[in-house]
């Protein structure tokens, strides 16, 4: 076949015969470099290690942490560049750049009045490190939050930098920049999961006949690989027999079944509201104790975390409570993993959502003419959205604090007492399998904090990758010394898939909190690069305003209903037809499969057919 390749080439004209070479080059470079780049890939060894001892489910939770972190890491670049930096360049001076404070205009003068709790003079250590765990003190006048940012205009010879614009934008850009890379990581999920799914008989074969690796020479990588092979073989055989156990159920069982699901359900939603109560409750009495001086520092820390100590508990308690419940509903391995997400993650999302609600209602609360005149209540939150970024911050470092103390004083003791202690209680709890949607769990709750409190600290990106990054090791040595392999296995494929499909969930409720402050409630007088507009979404008109009269009219008629039906039209039309698009190619690969399995019978022609569909199958695959 080469050479005939070789004979047809020779006749081909120069120009051909160079772009055919180059076109090789090219293909060889571009293989080549990512090659390379896979061997300079983050955390690659242990991955592949935790792939071959623990299986690919639990692999698919490390691949998901090493996503987050390189998302992090982008979202911070990008506030960091055009955001804190310019702040920190024209406050300072070294670019020898004039800059503007913002001028209030028809604001009343107390509004104006903040004054950051920043120690001064000779205070106590202890003051220092509950000023680190709250985000007061010294770290409140920071670039770390809001209120620092207090610039309006810079200039840079005739170039002028927008700030409050820069800082909306930018906080669009990395809500975008985030959706956009989920949603290329769950269409990469989805395509594996539809190929999968197509025929479990073709599965086997994959794996049996070719999902061995033959350019493995490394004794190590080659024990990993069968590993990972007997894993996947193990989880296909599992699913395989819980879907004979379902088949075979009798009317009776299944009624029981069903009758239990739905009583499982209503105790799970009691928990929920018990839960969303508690976090209101502690929310509430936080903001209204924290304001009073005469407090002691122990008791005041207590207090400013009290809301993060009964979420992290409420986190907590409410999982181990839905681990025992959904054991009881008899669902697959795979099912069950997701039905507890979704209920853990309603649960951590709408306890921030109910955090978020306590303080709108203290900052909205107006009693007085005077704090009606500021539109928000300017004497307990003078700027608010410090104390939002503040609650954030508290929320993203107790959440640290709380794995990392599980680990060192929960898991390592169980691991020595059961190795250790031949109690028969003891032995009964045994050593904990590596709970798969426990730990998404914790790092998906982390990154819609993330989402929320960026744009009310600006760093707090920042804070996430360097919490993910201590995250990932401890994770890895609390499973390789503290857990045993589980004993049912778990699918890696519609894993990685479900698990950025909960990470879009969490993305998508940061929306809702996010659109409500900047659009909804009034921004500070007193701190931040909003100060002069009545809501932060208000620069954007009072930017479009200082536009020339044709891109104005652009950019009105882009925002108007007559473009934005048609527009929507379009897109629905457009995802109608890559629907009618893959059902095509769906029917076209199961005809091809179907004259895989016919083709056997004809002796004549089996291997040329054979090669010939095979091709044609992995064609349309990809």
């Amino acid at each position: 076949f080469l050479d005939i390749q070789q004979a047809d080439i020779k006749h081909l004209s120069a120009w051909k015969q160079w772009k055919i070479a180059s076109s090789k080059l090219l293909k060889k470079v571009l293989n080549d470099v990512k090659e390379l780049s896979s061997y300079l890939e983050l955390w690659r060894h242990d991955i592949h290690s935790i792939e071959g001892k623990f299986g690919t489910g639990i692999q698919s939770y490390f691949v998901f942490l090493r996503f987050l972190v390189r998302l992090n890491f982008i979202i911070f670049i990008l506030m960091f560049g055009f955001v804190t930096l310019p702040s920190i360049l024209s406050k300072y001076g070294i670019l020898n750049n004039s800059f503007a404070k913002i001028r209030l205009n028809n604001t009343e003068s107390h509004c104006t009045v903040y004054i950051p709790s920043d120690n001064k003079g000779l205070v106590y250590f202890y003051t220092y490190l509950k000023d680190l765990l709250s985000g007061t003190g010294f770290l409140e006048v920071t670039s770390l939050f809001y209120g620092y940012y207090t610039v309006d205009t810079e200039w840079l010879d005739v170039l002028r930098y927008n700030l409050p614009l820069v800082y909306l934008l930018a906080t669009f850009g990395y809500l975008a920049l985030s959706l956009f890379w989920i949603i290329i990581g769950s269409v990469e999920g989805f395509k594996q999961n539809l190929v999968h799914d197509e025929n479990q008989f073709q599965s086997y074969c994959n794996k049996v006949f070719a999902g061995w690796d033959f350019c493995i020479t490394d004794l190590n990588a080659a024990r990993l690989k069968h590993r990972s092979l007997q894993y996947e073989l193990q989880t296909d055989l599992e699913e395989e027999r819980l879907k004979r156990k379902i088949a075979d159920r009798t009317m009776k069982e299944k009624l029981r079944i069903y009758s239990l699901r739905i009583v499982m359900n209503i105790i799970v939603i009691a928990i929920l509201s018990g839960c969303f109560y508690s976090i209101y409750r502690a929310t509430v009495f936080s903001q209204e104790s924290s304001n009073l001086d005469n407090i002691d520092f122990q008791p005041n820390l207590i207090v400013q975390y009290l809301p993060s100590i009964v979420i992290t508990l409420v986190n907590f308690i409410a999982p181990q409570i839905f681990s025992f419940l959904v054991r009881l509903e008899d669902y697959s391995p795979a099912f069950e993993i997701r039905l507890k997400l979704i209920r853990c993650v309603f649960m951590r999302l709408a306890g921030i959502g109910v955090l978020l609600f306590s303080l709108w209602s203290q900052i909205s609360y107006c009693a007085t003419d005077k704090c009606k005149a500021c539109g928000y209540n300017y004497e307990l939150y003078p700027c608010w959205e410090s104390e939002v970024g503040q609650e954030m911050y508290k929320l993203m470092i107790f959440d640290f604090i709380t794995i990392f103390a599980v680990t060192l004083f929960v898991d390592f003791p169980r691991k020595l007492l059961v190795t250790h202690w031949s109690c028969k209680p003891v032995q009964w709890c045994g050593l904990q399998e590596f709970g798969i949607s426990d730990n998404v769990l914790d790092i998906i709750y982390g990154q819609t904090i993330c989402w929320i409190g960026t744009f009310f600290s600006p760093l707090l990106p920042a804070i996430a990758t360097i919490k993910y990054f201590i995250i990932f090791y401890i994770k890895k040595i609390s499973l390789i010394h503290t857990c045993k392999p589980a004993a049912r296995p778990v699918r890696a494929s519609s894993s990685n898939f479900f698990f950025l499909l909960v990470l879009l969930i969490g993305l998508v409720f940061a929306f809702v909190p996010l659109g409500i402050s900047i659009a909804h409630i009034p921004s500070s007088k007193a701190c931040g690069p909003f100060r002069k507009f009545s809501t932060s979404w208000a620069v954007v008109p009072d930017t479009v305003l200082g536009l020339p009269t044709g891109l104005q009219q652009v950019l009105h008629g882009i925002a108007s209903e007559a473009f934005a039906v048609p527009f929507f039209v379009v897109i629905c039309l457009v995802m109608f037809y890559f629907i009618a698009l893959a059902r095509a190619h769906k029917r076209v690969v199961e005809q091809l499969r179907e004259q895989l399995v016919m083709v056997r019978f004809d002796s004549l022609f089996c291997t040329p057919k054979v090669f010939f569909v095979v091709s044609v199958i992995r064609h349309a695959e990809e």
